[in-house]
């Protein structure tokens, strides 16, 4: 009987785990191992990248490359899994369903903001999390276009002070400038819990980001949280008012719910905690990747972060596993030592770091030149052709 893996989702996690089984399959001779990858639509939306305009031409159209490695999608939502009967539940976007089994599922199904409970958030803000989303943001920043002149029309807010945050609220002067004039007063506001300017990154980093925010003029409150957002502005839990036309939310990410019903503890970001090879303690014959995995990426105590970076590999990873496993072949336990943080800052630049400690290696034009080459090139899916597709799918291959 012919056996198939299936895996939920086409982002960055999803799409490697298919080329990566796909690679493992054609090493074995497996000519009668199905692969097949589950989602809406046959393409990658490239989420890094969603900060910038035209975010409407930010997909990777998928149908080239899973033709050249006979990759089956299949358009539609997983609903529910059923793993003892070995089995999901798919709905297509016209509302037609259909079983599937499966004798390896990989769950790659993301990840997506955190609900934030503060009054008028989910009517008021927009977000940057999904293409339409994105999509939504930059039509109301060109439909301000329209309207006159005023502090209100040419503030920004952004909620949240992280990679997502920074890398928009730094990119926001010169893409509203473009839209209002270069002299046209912008203001760009980040609200951020904690008391430092990007916190969470090292002393030198955190000094980079600084200095390129205030080259751009991008101003940061400090110790602030949102109490609530109307359709004029935001108000703080200081007491202080932000008239604003655009209230942006880029705080606090969880992975997808899809699978809740499942045993397994899950961290505080609602990812499973995985074995080295990826799997389901409870269910060996299912595997989580991307930004649904806790993984430990070495034996220094390190974790796999929701970033494009870790998943890509982790979709190498979980894909190899899961066609290994079922053909006998060598599995492969997750290791990913090597971590690097490049954050885009605009015009101004970017800044590049290596390691867990993130030391400085690159600033303003070397580093966006890395960026560039990273988020156009590197990030992308690989070329519709199965021997440097297979390649580069290898978890073993250097990567960055």
């Amino acid at each position: 009987m012919k056996q198939r893996i299936l895996i939920i989702g086409s982002g960055f996690a999803g799409m490697w785990a298919a080329v990566s089984a796909a690679r493992v399959a054609d090493l074995q001779g497996a000519s009668g191992l199905e692969i097949a990858v589950i989602s809406p639509k046959p393409e990658m939306g490239v989420r890094p990248r969603f900060y910038e305009a035209n975010v409407r031409t930010l997909t990777a159209d998928l149908r080239p490359l899973f033709a050249a490695l006979t990759i089956r999608h299949i358009a539609g939502s997983v609903e529910s899994i059923d793993a003892a009967g070995h089995k999901v539940d798919i709905m297509s976007e016209t509302g037609e369903r259909q079983t599937l089994a499966y004798d390896r599922l990989i769950v790659a199904a993301g990840s997506h903001l955190r609900p934030a409970g503060a009054a008028g958030i989910a009517e008021y803000t927009f977000n940057i999390d999904s293409m339409d989303a994105a999509a939504r943001l930059e039509t109301h920043l060109q439909q301000l276009t329209q309207q006159p002149a005023s502090d209100a029309r040419n503030t920004v807010v952004v909620c949240g002070g992280g990679f997502t945050g920074i890398e928009l609220a730094t990119e926001l002067p010169g893409r509203l400038q473009s839209l209002f004039g270069d002299d046209t007063k912008i203001k760009v506001i980040v609200v951020e819990r904690g008391d430092r300017i990007g916190g969470r990154y090292s002393q030198a980093m955190r000094e980079v980001i600084s200095e390129a925010s205030a080259a751009l003029g991008v101003e940061w409150r400090l110790n602030s949280s949102v109490e609530s957002v109307d359709a004029s502005g935001v108000l703080l839990t200081s007491g202080e008012r932000i008239n604003a036309a655009t209230v942006v939310w880029t705080a606090g990410v969880t992975a997808s719910g899809l699978g809740t019903d499942l045993k397994g503890e899950r961290d505080a970001q609602g990812r499973f905690v995985v074995t080295p090879l990826l799997q389901l303690p409870d269910y060996p014959d299912i595997y989580a990747t991307g930004d649904m995995a806790h993984a430990k990426t070495d034996d220094l105590g390190n974790t796999a972060l929701m970033t494009c970076q870790h998943a890509i590999q982790l979709g190498k990873f979980a894909g190899h596993n899961a066609a290994a496993s079922l053909l006998g072949a060598e599995t492969l336990p997750y290791r990913q030592e090597k971590y690097v943080t490049c954050l885009d800052l605009g015009t101004w630049g970017a800044v590049y770091t290596e390691g867990w400690d993130q030391q400085l290696k690159l600033v303003r034009d070397e580093a966006k030149t890395l960026k560039t080459a990273i988020t156009h090139e590197l990030i992308y899916p690989p070329a519709a052709n199965r021997e440097a597709a297979f390649a580069a799918a290898d978890p073993l291959a250097k990567f960055v």
